[in-house]
């Protein structure tokens, strides 16, 4: 096999190659023959690894590899799946996700443990032939990773670290970090975990659109601050929002990397906004001066947050284009707004919608936020009135008994009372069930056949990214993506429309099971909804 490329100069000597197989007629080959084959592509790929990608987290691939704290209240943590490097260029698959628990008795506290990925492998599909016992082996060689707690210091050429804990005596509970970047004895410590290089960005056509018209705008913002309101510090921020608008162009941001440099161009804003304050009162008295310096406190929020989701670069893209129309009307000049073309094959930008007084709502994905206890009787979705037909009072024993609601073959069942925000803020209290494994059942009544029926289940959205299967009076009805998570503002209304071709009768039973292995299924409340 070939040597590696480790910083030596140009003109190094290479003395060994690469082998390829070649297969010719009256070749006959053996196990070594076969074994070698495997062993090219094997090096080849580890050798492309090493040399042309840093080892680590690769972001962006399922879960992450993220390690969280459980609902539960202790010592277990859950390592989501996900895809990693090592320093040997090995590839390392977590494909579902695996919960740890710490023994305590098992270390001299206080102490530093690392959680650590490891590569894997194990041979399986043993045969053996009676006719001759000479000829046996294992048919496949597993390749897989292996989750570990240790206490010695991860080397990257080995391992890759996924997360630390500082564990103190008598410690009862894992969390995760208040702060992020200060965490405290026995919270979860993500600062330290490699994150793997990737080329190009994996922004949608759409998502890259808007991140171009946002950054388009802020330009246009700071320019007028340089320009027309001689605010000296603008001049450095629209140097930074350049700097972005580059690394967008040549397409290296995505959800890696944007919201730090987001963090750059908003810490540049802030310094505009203390700057006019102390040197400009007069601009400092306006009323949208007011308005841009509290949209600077809300990007500054959202950032605090650290929510690396694709529905937190939409909050944050939106608020930083009003932060950008407020500077225009400012200065005079007009309004900065998002009149970038759709990509062709795009849909129509949706207007808002006003059914007969009802809560309209653009499309169901709205629905997620209402941020009431009980949900409407009717609302408007798309234009369309849909009415409640029926609820879920889960935990509430008459409501549970009268939709005969179960848990059935769980692996683990637990009550939860919670007291979260919706996106908006409002905090409420609401009390549900989760479990893991198995699948929950219940009953839909005052159904009108031939028509579709949405689903709306209250979850906490701290725990995300798994797919929920219906099943309609035992058809199975389609799958819900419950893409994402929130660890801030938790409370989601998430909702599922099933076909109106699934809804054949009065009453129907209806079955939910997880796709996605080992996760908690939480619900707090249904409401189900029929076209008027």
């Amino acid at each position: 096999m070939a040597t590696e490329r480790n910083e030596k100069p140009a003109t190094a000597v290479v003395n060994k190659s690469f082998k390829r197989i070649n297969f010719f007629k009256g070749f006959l080959t053996t196990e070594h023959d076969w074994n070698d084959a495997e062993r090219y592509h094997l090096e080849k790929r580890k050798l492309h690894n090493r040399l042309c990608h840093a080892p680590g987290v690769v972001q962006g691939y399922s879960g992450e590899l993220k390690v969280i704290a459980r609902a539960r209240g202790d010592l277990s943590f859950e390592v989501q799946a996900g895809y990693g490097m090592d320093g040997e260029g090995h590839d390392l698959v977590l494909w579902e996700t695996q919960i740890k628990t710490i023994v305590p008795e098992e270390y001299k506290l206080p102490t530093v443990l690392y959680v650590v990925l490891r590569f894997a492998e194990e041979l399986t599909d043993f045969i053996a032939y009676k006719e001759n016992l000479e000829y046996k082996g294992h048919r496949r060689v597993m390749e897989g990773a292996r989750v570990e707690i240790t206490q010695t210091q991860p080397d990257v050429k080995q391992e890759i670290e996924l997360a630390r804990i500082l564990l103190e005596k008598g410690a009862t509970r894992i969390r995760d970090a208040r702060d992020p970047a200060d965490p405290r004895p026995n919270e979860i410590d993500l600062r330290f975990v490699p994150h793997a290089g990737i080329a190009g960005s994996f922004f949608d056509p759409i998502m890259r659109q808007r991140i171009t018209a946002m950054l388009a705008a802020t330009r246009k913002s700071f320019l007028h601050m340089a320009r027309d309101g001689k605010v000296v510090t603008a001049h450095d921020a629209l140097a930074a929002t350049i700097t972005a608008s580059g690394l967008h162009a040549v397409e290296i941001l995505d959800l890696r990397n944007i919201f730090d440099v987001m963090a750059l161009i908003i810490e540049m804003q802030h310094e505009c906004a203390v700057e006019i304050e102390v040197a400009h009162p007069g601009l400092a008295q306006r009323k949208e001066f007011a308005d841009f310096r509290k949209h600077i406190e809300i990007l500054k929020g959202l950032l605090g947050e650290r929510r690396f989701t694709i529905d937190a670069l939409q909050n944050l893209a939106a608020y930083e284009q009003k932060a950008s129309e407020i500077v225009a009307a400012a200065f005079g000049g007009p309004a900065v707004v998002d009149d970038t073309p759709a990509p062709a094959g795009a849909p129509a930008k949706k207007q808002a919608l006003n059914v007969d007084g009802l809560p309209s709502f653009q499309e169901w994905e709205q629905v997620k936020g209402i941020s009431q206890l009980d949900l409407p009787d009717a609302i408007a979705v798309n234009g369309v009135p849909w009415v409640m037909i029926d609820k879920i009072n889960v935990m509430d024993k008459d409501s549970e008994e009268a939709h005969e609601l179960q848990v059935i073959d769980a692996k683990d069942s637990y009550r939860s009372r919670q007291k979260l925000k919706y996106p908006d803020g409002t905090l409420l209290e609401d009390v549900g069930r989760a479990h893991v494994g198995g699948y929950a059942t219940f009953k839909v009544k005052n159904v009108t056949a031939g028509k579709e029926l949405a689903v709306v289940r209250r979850i906490d959205y701290v725990y995300g990214d798994y797919e929920l299967e219906f099943f309609v009076d035992g058809k199975s009805a389609g799958v819900s993506d419950n893409k994402g998570t929130d660890r801030v503002n938790r409370w989601r209304n998430w909702p599922y429309v099933i076909s109106a071709d699934n809804i054949t009768k009065s009453t129907v039973t209806i079955k939910q099971t997880a796709v996605t292995a080992g996760r908690d299924i939480n619900m707090f409340r249904y409401w189900f909804y029929q076209p008027k």
